[in-house]
């Protein structure tokens, strides 16, 4: 594949310290740039192959001085075979009803998902997320997303996801679930369903963002399998040893 080098030049910024949301004790400091409106799409493209994620009409990776554990992770769908622990979530979650939707907030989305927060990530940044913000967050895109409803048989909203289309596959940009209904795996769920998606419309790939070693949230990326990580300028796709096990993956030695 040909990768799509911006026509313009983009301007890059570096944030200032701030607490590490994953790891304790650390900061994390990020490079970004604002993504055009006339070809936002191409360059989310771009900038997603090489490590980027997208939050809104802005583009970033992290650039901590002292930690490099975060790894930009992905399936490579062609070659993905459902394991014991996802056909069983799978069987699960056979009753939902799945409906993708135009990239516009409802209250019903905003109430799981502040009730997701509060659960799974509190104390996080997101927890203060107003609903203009959460507005903001869905809407204000100039890529081509959608939204990703999951339904219960009765109608309910269990879960969510705010997926752009690449040229090469879907990146899921946030995801969210009911808190109550762990027997349901809903995060691995979301994911499993957009690697069906993917392979129904012949897309390579599924982005899953980074996968941050020693962040127990982040563990369930790692266990699937083929997983390809960004290590440098390639895509390498990992062997049958679990990312887990691998010592001191993802950190600087100096």
């Amino acid at each position: 594949m040909t990768q799509y080098v911006p026509t313009r030049q983009l301007r890059f910024f570096l944030t200032g310290p701030s607490p590490c949301p994953y790891l304790p004790g650390r900061e994390e400091r990020k490079v970004f740039t604002h993504l055009p409106m006339s070809d936002g799409a191409q360059v989310n493209d771009a900038l997603t192959q090489v490590g980027f994620r997208r939050s809104q009409n802005i583009a970033y990776r992290p650039a901590c001085e002292q930690c490099s554990a975060c790894i930009s992770a992905r399936i490579p769908v062609a070659n993905y075979v459902a394991g014991r622990s996802h056909r069983r979530i799978l069987r699960r979650n056979a009753d939902l009803v799945r409906s993708l939707v135009e990239p516009e907030a409802t209250t019903e989305q905003f109430d799981l998902l502040q009730r997701y927060l509060q659960a799974r990530h509190p104390g996080g940044g997101m927890t203060e997320m107003s609903w203009l913000d959460y507005v903001a967050m869905v809407e204000d895109s100039s890529v081509r997303t959608h939204l990703i409803e999951y339904r219960a048989a009765d109608g309910r909203l269990v879960a969510g996801a705010l997926t752009d289309l690449l040229s090469d596959g879907l990146s899921l940009v946030y995801s969210f679930f009911d808190p109550d209904l762990d027997r349901r795996s809903l995060g691995q769920f979301v994911v499993l369903d957009h690697v069906r998606q993917a392979t129904i419309v012949g897309l390579e790939h599924v982005y899953l963002g980074y996968w941050v070693r020693g962040s127990a949230k982040m563990d369930y990326k790692a266990r699937f399998r083929p997983l390809q990580t960004l290590r440098g300028d390639l895509w390498v796709e990992e062997g049958p040893l679990s990312l887990l096990e691998l010592p001191e993956l993802g950190h600087r030695k100096d």
